[in-house]
């Protein structure tokens, strides 16, 4: 062989192995298997929240999440952000995903893809204990003062209603049941098991849940699933499988009883006093 020769199959090898660098980084880097992004509170009990004695990042909505990403064999990235920065993180690619008890409502449908939902519930009003915060029918909420987090469904009904909304950013439930109890607010409009849990978990809160004044919407009568970009139809797919053998197999049940006491992923069968329309 001449020396031409020789070099000329030295630089095709080393060509080649270039080559395979290549194409070996760029499959890793598009891997399925990579760590799925999730943007979440972390200040929601018991959705999203931290265990007071490990500090550990748990919930609902986080463990289904993590029983999702077992399923799919993945490991999972959490970031902790507000209701906006979590929409706008999905909406932007910064995550793959987020759950925060969103709501499958048409409003959220144009703007994402949704996954089938893990958990129906109906809505409530925390209120003063010894004077039901002067609220004893819809019309009484006109003037009174309505603490949630800026863009929710919850704060667009209050406003409808004519309260004035005290806007909160990513703070724990303590804080929202604080308020209302010395004054400073006069009502908080949520989930119903999300309430009741919270109540469960400040002693002495002096608040109750107003029973006659339980009601729907229209963004929230189709249950609570997970939010991904609109155009990431190949992960919601995956998810939604991974979702109904988790129902099959009974894990969502169990995750829904250990942090509600209650099989959350059926349809309740409660009296409702109001379905609103939220304009």
């Amino acid at each position: 062989m001449t020396h031409k020769n020789r070099y000329a199959i030295i630089g095709l090898l080393g060509m080649l192995s270039v080559l395979l660098l290549i194409v070996t980084g760029c499959g890793k880097s598009n891997s399925s298997k990579a760590p799925i992004t999730v943007a979440t509170s972390g200040t929601l009990y018991p959705t999203s929240f931290h265990d007071e004695k490990s500090n550990k990042l748990t919930g609902f909505d986080v463990e289904v999440v993590r029983a999702v990403a077992k399923k799919l064999g993945r490991k999972v990235e959490f970031k902790e952000m507000n209701v906006a920065g979590q929409l706008t993180a999905v909406k932007t690619g910064k995550v793959d995903m987020a759950a925060n008890d969103f709501s499958i409502s048409p409003a959220r449908k144009k703007q994402f893809v949704l996954s089938t939902p893990y958990k129906h519930s109906w809505n409530s009003m925390v209120v003063r204990k010894k004077d039901n915060s002067g609220i004893h029918s819809w019309a009484d909420i006109k003037g009174k003062k309505a603490a949630g987090e800026a863009g929710t469904s919850y704060q667009k009904l209050a406003k409808q209603l004519g309260a004035k909304t005290v806007n909160y950013d990513n703070v724990a439930n303590s804080v929202y049941l604080k308020d209302v109890k010395n004054g400073r607010t006069d009502l908080i409009m949520n989930d119903y098991y999300l309430q009741k849990l919270a109540l469960s978990a400040v002693p002495n809160n002096g608040l109750k849940i107003l029973t006659n004044m339980f009601f729907t919407t229209n963004d929230d009568g189709a249950g609570t699933g997970i939010l991904m970009k609109k155009s990431n139809t190949k992960l919601a797919k995956q998810v939604n499988k991974a979702l109904k053998e988790l129902k099959k197999d009974g894990t969502l049940k169990k995750i829904s009883m250990k942090y509600y006491k209650a099989d959350v992923t059926k349809k309740p069968n409660v009296k409702i006093s109001r379905n609103f329309t939220i304009k």
